[in-house]
């Protein structure tokens, strides 16, 4: 019957003979209990949106989230929640492609568009993975150099060593991969905890920061910033790990295991997502109640938070805090853009590369403008630089959501479980605001 849910799995049993799955390695490899307490399928299906929320709260949102609250207060708290809210339905849709179609993201664009639009599809994607991987390696400098006084360009250097980490890790398991992962994201979440409670900041003014102003749109440095958070928080290779992540679990693939597991993977990610949205808005609101009401309005680097921290919340051990938070971040981040690399490169060229060799590949590019950044600038040209990757990542979203919100509304592709008008709506809404968004960006940095 055309349109039916026959013809998604006509899709994928024409995958051709020299397919290959998703993360080939640890597809369907961790098991899932059939039937029992719900509680136990839930826990089966946790790790996937953890390790994608670890993009959500990665160094470069550090950037933005400091100096958006350190200029404007809590102002920009409310870009902080539609980017969440944006990211929340973004990634069920990613989940929801790689539970149907047992393809990831960038294996369905190759299976789907001309080898021109793969190529450039391929392109902004791995763009995008470097602009992350400079946010990384300048987030892990600075932490190396706040802890333990390691120079900037020597703290850069080392991190080249992290692309053994994920080697290290993904022998142990990817279900060790993933608790590794939320081990970190508690450690950033206790620090910030410590940090709101010492900085005790009002609550009806945090509460009003959550509520759309028009002063975002109107004013070209707000706007800046507020796209450089969206640009943070949304991340377009997210999509691309989550589509082929979710794929881990040995969930019966047929129609009711699909259906189950679709519920499962979103509740997981919208949970892990919740988390992002409080260690980015915890951010926001330190940086606000710290430096903004105390007339330090243009901090907007993170040598320059640690420094005023521990003084203005009267804590001695919240730099300190701040600072392994920040390496915990770096770390994270490192391992998950490491395999929506390995993910990208394979889905689009089918190329296999070991992944010490593309971690050192990725690092090495990212190395060298921090490096050189570094020498001629110093530390205020890393924070601007870190701020710049932010908004990059940003300009490359339209490239990951569009192909995806196409993917999931097509039932010629997903069968019965493609999306329905109403979310498909939603999901090109979300599309057409941020491509508006970086048009008036582009034009107010160029014309402006």
């Amino acid at each position: 019957m055309p349109g039916s849910v026959s013809d998604a799995a006509g899709w994928r049993s024409g995958l051709g003979g020299d397919f290959r799955r998703s993360l080939s390695e640890v597809n369907s490899s961790i098991p899932v209990p059939i039937g029992g307490h719900w509680f136990r399928r839930l826990l089966a299906f946790a790790g996937p949106g953890y390790m994608v929320s670890v993009g959500y709260m990665d160094p470069g949102n550090w950037a933005t989230d400091l100096a958006g609250g350190s200029k404007f207060g809590y102002t920009l708290l409310s870009v902080i929640l539609l980017s969440n809210v944006m990211a929340i339905l973004l990634q069920a849709l990613a989940a929801r492609l790689g539970i149907v179609t047992d393809r990831d993201l960038a294996q369905a664009c190759r299976d789907s568009f001309s080898r021109p639009v793969n190529i450039m599809l391929w392109l902004a994607c791995e763009t995008a993975i470097i602009a992350c991987d400079l946010a990384e390696v300048i987030g892990t400098a600075i932490a190396l150099q706040l802890l333990f006084g390691i120079p900037l360009i020597g703290g850069a250097l080392i991190t080249a060593l992290d692309a053994f980490l994920l080697l290290l890790l993904m022998n142990k398991g990817f279900r060790f991969l993933e608790a590794f992962v939320i081990a970190l994201l508690i450690v950033i979440a206790v620090c910030f905890t410590v940090q709101i409670v010492a900085a005790a900041p009002p609550v009806a003014a945090v509460l009003s920061g959550f509520l759309p102003s028009t002063a975002i749109v109107t004013n070209p440095e707000m706007l800046y910033i507020a796209i450089g958070i969206i640009g943070a928080t949304v991340m377009p290779h997210n999509l691309y790990l989550h589509s082929s992540i979710v794929q881990t679990r040995a969930y019966p693939r047929t129609d009711e295991g699909r259906r189950d597991a679709i519920k499962w993977a979103t509740t997981d990610s919208t949970i892990a997502l919740m988390l992002a949205l409080f260690i980015n808005a915890a951010i926001l609101i330190v940086a606000a109640a710290s430096f903004h009401t105390s007339g330090h309005a243009d901090v907007a680097e993170i040598g320059q938070a640690y420094e005023l921290l521990s003084p203005l919340l009267g804590l001695g051990i919240a730099s300190t805090l701040f600072a392994i938070a920040l390496l915990a971040s770096g770390l994270n981040s490192t391992v998950t853009a490491t395999l929506a690399g390995q993910i990208v490169m394979e889905g689009f060229l089918r190329l296999r590369l070991p992944n010490w060799a593309r971690r050192l590949l990725t690092r090495g590019i990212a190395i060298v403008p921090v490096v050189v950044v570094t020498a001629l600038y110093g530390e205020r040209g890393t924070g601007q630089l870190l701020v710049f990757s932010q908004v990059i990542l940003s300009m490359q979203l339209p490239f990951a959501i569009i192909p995806l919100v196409r993917f999931v509304s097509d039932r010629r592709k997903m069968g019965d479980f493609v999306i329905s008008r109403s979310v498909a709506t939603a999901a090109w809404i979300i599309a057409g605001i941020i491509v508006i968004l970086n048009c008036k960006l582009l034009y107010d940095t160029f014309f402006g």
